[in-house]
């Protein structure tokens, strides 16, 4: 108090006429005095305690610790061991001046100075941040920086956390050594995440890429049903094959090409024509807003084959063509996409055919005579005796049809 007590020493304040000759001040003047004391900024230091973060100016840098200016009643160090998330390039860029956030790990040592953490400041942030994400649900970016038997390790600006195996797109569900190839690939790369479960106290922080993922997915989804009209075409990418159809990827949104919108030809399974990752243009047959799907079609971005056949092909005319499928009454071979045309059993031979297979078999490539064609219809009719003459085809039994 010997500075409170020089400037109530000092004070030209009014007094009466007794307190002046005796050199005191009334009661009401000290307190006045002590307010303008407590006022006067350069008085107006933090009371810190462990765990605060504050905002400090850096007064000097030394090899083994920073000084820093937090407001406090003596400048707050950073040893070395506090500052180990700053990297070398980190280091080298800090100046005398720059403002810096710092973590109170101890309030005064023993020589009166703060002890103060930068990595525990980054934590503190980044924790807060995470939670704010997690209440949120929002998606963040992360680094991966490791990987263990379980799954991928992240940094979240000095937060460690964990993503399952389990939560990330892009690791095989076989073997463990496809697994631990597939996570050492992914180490140095970013990663969409979304927080799953946080727990600050057991320092526990999971992350979900699926999640992530997926809520992107779906909100382009949105988006691109909105912009979607039937009849558009577009270029999409096979994202999976079933037995019933393909699935496209047109950017953000899978739609089906069901098994009979592959192709104008005859298919009996999509893996026939089309494999994960295949190009393929698409049409958009029909959307389903309600239920957010998509019916595609690949046939149909093509013109139909038959509009032309006429044009092409005539009666009599020697065409190649592939066995695709037997029946009792005989073969389909397709002549080109989309244009088949049937052999009859009774056109396989001079001899009598009991069944086709004892002729042809599905795959085998065959020249076959045109003796019958109805694009109308989409029909053709098909002989492999070459040389026998047209009219004695044209009254021949209508062969019946698939």
């Amino acid at each position: 108090m010997e500075e409170l007590k020089g400037i109530t020493e000092g004070s030209d304040a009014p007094s009466s006429p007794g307190q002046a000759e005796n050199g005191l001040t009334t009661e009401a003047e000290e307190r006045a005095l002590m307010e303008q004391y407590l006022r006067d900024p350069a008085h107006d230091y933090r009371n810190l305690k462990y765990g605060d973060t504050v905002d400090g100016k850096i007064m000097r840098i030394d090899r083994d610790e920073i000084l820093v200016d937090i407001g406090a009643k003596a400048e707050g160090i950073i040893p070395a061991r506090e500052m180990q998330s700053l990297t070398p390039e980190d280091r080298a860029a800090l100046q005398v001046g720059d403002v810096l956030l710092v973590f109170v790990v101890q309030s005064e040592d023993k020589e009166g100075r703060a002890i103060l953490s930068v990595d525990k400041a980054r934590q503190e942030r980044s924790w807060r941040a995470l939670q704010a994400a997690y209440e949120r649900g929002e998606v963040i970016t992360a680094r991966v920086v490791n990987y263990n038997k379980g799954g991928l390790l992240v940094n979240l600006d000095g937060v460690r956390g964990f993503v399952p195996a389990s939560q990330v797109s892009g690791i095989s569900r076989g073997p463990d050594t496809q697994k631990q190839s597939d996570m050492a690939r992914m180490v140095n790369t970013d990663l969409s995440l979304k927080v799953i479960e946080i727990n600050r106290n057991r320092n526990r922080l999971i992350l979900s890429e699926r999640q992530a993922v997926q809520e992107s997915r779906e909100s382009k989804k949105d988006e691109l049903l909105a912009s979607l009209h039937e009849g558009d075409i577009r270029t999409g990418t096979v994202s999976s094959v079933c037995d019933f159809g393909a699935f496209v990827d047109i950017g953000g949104a899978d739609g089906l090409v069901h098994l009979s919108e592959i192709s104008w030809s005859r298919v009996k399974h999509p893996g026939e024509v089309l494999k994960v990752g295949d190009k393929v243009q698409v049409y958009i047959l029909s959307i389903d807003h309600e239920r957010k799907r998509i019916a595609l079609s690949i046939k149909r971005t093509q013109s139909e084959p038959w509009t032309r056949a006429g044009e092409k092909y005539q009666l009599g005319q020697i065409v190649e063509g592939t066995i695709t499928q037997l029946a009792s009454f005989g073969a389909f071979a397709r002549i080109e996409d989309g244009i088949e045309g049937l052999i009859h059993v009774s056109e396989m031979g001079d001899d009598r055919i009991q069944h086709p297979k004892e002729v042809v078999a599905e795959g085998q490539t065959v020249r076959a005579r045109i003796i019958r064609i109805d694009p109308a219809r989409k029909r053709m009719g098909l002989s492999l005796r070459l040389n026998r003459d047209l009219s004695e085809a044209a009254e021949a039994e209508e062969p019946t049809d698939a």
